[in-house]
């Protein structure tokens, strides 16, 4: 059946968010991201922390930016998913449809 790909939630979290922001993804604002459409409230060493993890595993590629044009304007940390990390989301979603298949009406009474 070859490598099991397997992605926890908050890493799928931080992927989708990487993606929606493309050229603006950098750790602020996949934070802001994640809040922002979950609801949830994101600290920021668990994002530092996953992208770390997520960089190592392949998943993303990053690059620091030029200083950015203000008073002590500092450079940022951006990210890009990698195909490896489009392929574990797809991977994470398939998973998660065979599980739920069958399931909606049984989830539909609670």
């Amino acid at each position: 059946m070859g490598d099991v790909i397997v992605l926890g939630e908050f890493e799928q979290l931080v992927l989708l968010a990487v993606l929606r922001l493309q050229e603006q993804a950098y750790a602020f604002s996949i934070r802001g991201e994640i809040e922002a459409r979950t609801g949830r409230e994101v600290s920021r060493g668990a994002v530092y922390t996953t992208l770390d993890r997520l960089e190592n595993k392949g998943f993303l590629r990053s690059w620091m930016s030029e200083p950015r044009p203000v008073r002590s304007g500092k450079a940022r940390r951006h990210y890009t998913v990698e195909p490896a990390g489009i392929e574990a989301l797809n991977a994470a979603r398939e998973a998660l449809s065979r599980m739920w298949a069958g399931l909606e009406p049984l989830a539909e009474k609670g």
